[in-house]
């Protein structure tokens, strides 16, 4: 959908929002397009100045491309120079208004579901694409949209994704895509730093989800604290319309309280058989799941009692299972849809298994990067594979989430015969310093371990490594394709496509 808004009309809803500065220059020009992405400008373009690495080059570089203006919380003072500054007091706030002005409240035309959570965001999303895809499959909807942190899909863009929620721009240019090709489902993960930091701030979710909750994304540049990582998701109840949320986690009393900022919510479980969908006689041969959910007192939707088999590998998916039925109850979404849903859903780069030509070997790949993940797959592991050792490749991030550097350290030393530590995205930060400090964690709790910085060759180090006793895990990286070394993304093969090709 083509969009033209004069540039007055930001000015107007920037004031009536409480942040607006000054408006040196403002007239009725027309805006086409908005971005903070000088490479993205041209002619029209209202820019948007904002980010820790943001330039004034950036800023004359999007006026020279033809800007019919800019947003700033710094005063550059360029509008007496032909190009109007809008001068407001906190940038992040002021996207949501921009982009609500530009594109117009898209989540009323757009049936939104967000999930949020610790871990199992990006599971818990594609198993609701796959039940709404088999759903508008049934009825002659399309294919519906997603924004995870595998890859986002409007209808128009289809690309691997590298944040879990997209910046706001983004957000609402998927949103208008989707709609301008017929779409009517939107599924998002919707990360703790995207509520903090408003990011959703103006977007209603027809159906929520709240997973669960543990200690991660400590640090000064996320969450000073765990209060302030629980308060950020428990945030997302204030969005919805309907929501669900997991009995089985721990602040339940926050969670509960939390959850009165919601109209209309329920509750999963697979512990206490009151909540509204339940989840028993959970049973795993051999990889594939199988499950008794009973659904009851969920306003306009049946009672049920049916059993469910999952496409994704490991009772570690059952949790995402049940928020999937919950949400789709939510949604009227009839069960034998998301029966057949989930009886096919894949979630790429997600407990993907892999096994030698001879069937003997095995290598499993995740994105698992928190203490809470972590804990979840060995449990799984020494569960569906009794006796088999573990051998892990693993690293953790720059600049952020310190905490994980001992507890992933810890549990890899406890749980496996050898540990090869190398890089995770470890940006600005020295990488052998990040490794060196995982190792010490390693050894402290008596684990093996070597460090080989290119990921590639740790992962083809490992593999040689292997006897018909063990299995290889492959957390952090699942099937993204790129690494951050310094402030830049460079393309690597994904821990998918080397185990494919060595194991």
């Amino acid at each position: 959908m083509e969009r033209k808004v004069k540039l007055t009309d930001f000015v107007k809803a920037l004031e009536g929002a409480g942040l607006l500065e000054a408006a040196d220059g403002a007239n009725g020009s027309v805006v086409s397009s908005v971005t903070y992405n000088s490479k993205e400008a041209g002619e029209g373009t209202l820019f948007v100045c904002k980010g820790a690495h943001f330039k004034a080059k950036y800023l004359q570089d999007a006026i020279d491309a033809g800007a019919a203006g800019y947003v700033t919380a710094t005063e550059y003072g360029l509008g007496s120079e032909g190009c109007p500054e809008i001068l407001v007091s906190d940038i992040r706030v002021a996207m949501p208004v921009i982009a609500e002005t530009f594109y117009g409240r898209l989540s009323d035309e757009l049936t939104m579901v967000g999930i949020t959570g610790t871990k199992g965001k990006s599971t818990t999303a594609y198993f609701m694409r796959y039940i709404l895809d088999d759903y508008m499959a049934a009825t002659g909807g399309k294919r519906t949209a997603i924004c995870s942190g595998i890859d986002n899909y409007d209808g128009v863009i289809e690309e691997e994704s590298h944040l879990t929620t997209p910046e706001i721009m983004e957000l609402y240019q998927h949103m208008n895509n989707a709609l301008s090709t017929g779409i009517k489902y939107l599924t998002m993960e919707v990360s703790s730093q995207a509520l903090k930091y408003d990011r959703v701030d103006g977007i209603t979710f027809s159906a929520g989800a709240f997973l669960n909750i543990g200690s991660d994304h400590i640090s000064a540049i996320e969450h000073p604290d765990f209060n302030d990582y629980l308060e950020s998701k428990l945030r997302l109840f204030g969005h919805c319309r309907k929501a669900c949320y997991n009995l089985d986690c721990d602040e339940q009393d926050r969670i509960r309280e939390a959850s009165a900022d919601c109209p209309y919510v329920i509750t999963f479980s697979q512990k206490d058989d009151a909540a509204n969908i339940y989840g028993y006689d959970i049973k795993s041969c051999e990889g594939k799941v199988t499950l008794r959910v009973r659904g009851k007192g969920i306003e306009g939707y049946a009672d049920f009692d049916e059993e469910f088999t999952l496409g994704t590998f490991g009772t570690i998916n059952v949790e995402n299972a049940l928020a999937a039925i919950a949400m789709s109850a939510l949604l009227g979404v009839p069960t034998e849809y998301v029966a057949s849903g989930l009886a096919k859903a894949i979630s790429p780069g997600r407990m993907e298994v892999f096994y030698s030509e001879d069937g003997k070997r095995i290598a499993i790949v995740d994105y698992a990067h928190n203490k809470l993940s972590y804990e979840r797959f060995f449990e799984t592991i020494k569960d569906e594979f009794p006796g088999k050792k573990m051998i892990i490749v693993f690293g953790c991030p720059g600049g952020k989430a310190f905490a994980r550097r001992e507890e992933l350290g810890t549990i890899a030393g406890r749980n496996c015969v050898y540990s090869v530590i190398t890089e995770e995205d470890y940006g600005e930060e020295d990488v052998n310093k990040i490794c060196s400090e995982i190792a010490g964690f390693v050894e402290a709790a008596g684990g093996k371990y070597e460090i080989i910085t290119d990921r590639v060759e740790a992962i083809k180090k490992a593999i040689t490594l292997m006897d018909d006793d063990t299995i290889l895990f492959l957390p952090g990286k699942g099937r993204e394709t790129r690494e951050k070394r310094g402030i830049l993304y460079i393309d690597t093969p994904s821990d998918a496509d080397v185990v494919m090709e060595y194991l």
